[in-house]
């Protein structure tokens, strides 16, 4: 089956966690959050990648982001393989997000977060990079899947949450290459006389060859 894409509806997974035992929808609550699965614990680029996940974690937090991580290996290896992880972060940062244990393999079965390309010690498949972007209303708003050889980047993960949450309350979309900061464009279902009240701050229309005033860029 196809894993999780833009506009499904997150399932209220159960599992045991790093926390205690969690129901997903009921942790995330009113909040934007990120799930993300890794292939394994006491694997080198996943100890990078959960390091960086909590180096960043204060960010999240404080664009009202709650962090969700996921593997197969069972609650005490997450919480042995954290100590790992917090040795080797450079600014002294905790991991304090839960990350569930799925030895049964039935939530990233469900989730379809495998990557038939990479097993393990076992000859089981491994969970993919995935990352998923979970709206207020538990939807998917953006989803990365990356093979198992290839670490995710987290400015990207922290540019792509900054985008949609400011198109999430104003009609804008950002450009190829935005970052925080650079100006964005107005969408095109937005007319001139309504784009004159809503950024009032104004805007630049380009003139190009068409003559069609489609791209507008702004200021928020």
């Amino acid at each position: 089956m196809p894993g999780l894409t833009i506009g499904d509806t997150l399932p209220n997974i159960k599992a045991e966690s790093t926390h205690g035992k969690i129901k997903l929808h009921d942790y995330i609550g009113d909040s934007w959050a990120i799930v993300f699965s890794h292939p394994g614990d006491f694997t080198p680029v996943c100890t990078t990648e959960l390091g960086k996940m909590a180096e960043y974690a204060m960010q999240f937090q404080e664009r009202g982001v709650k962090l969700v991580g996921l593997s197969c290996d069972d609650v005490q290896s997450h919480l042995e393989y954290i100590k790992d992880i917090e040795a080797l972060s450079i600014c002294g940062r905790k991991v304090e997000f839960p990350i569930l244990a799925d030895p049964t393999r039935e939530i990233i079965e469900q989730l379809n977060m495998v990557d038939p390309d990479m097993k393990d010690s076992s000859g089981n498949p491994v969970p993919s990079r995935a990352l998923h972007i979970v709206g207020p209303d538990k939807k998917v708003k953006l989803s990365f899947l990356y093979p198992a050889t290839t670490g995710r980047n987290m400015d990207e993960v922290l540019r792509v949450l900054e985008s949609m949450q400011m198109a999430s309350k104003k009609k804008i979309a950002t450009p190829a290459n935005w970052k925080p900061g650079e100006p964005v464009v107005i969408t095109p279902s937005v007319s001139q006389e309504e784009a004159k009240k809503m950024f009032p701050q104004g805007y630049k229309t380009m003139d190009l060859p068409s003559k069609k005033e489609y791209l507008r860029f702004t200021t928020v």
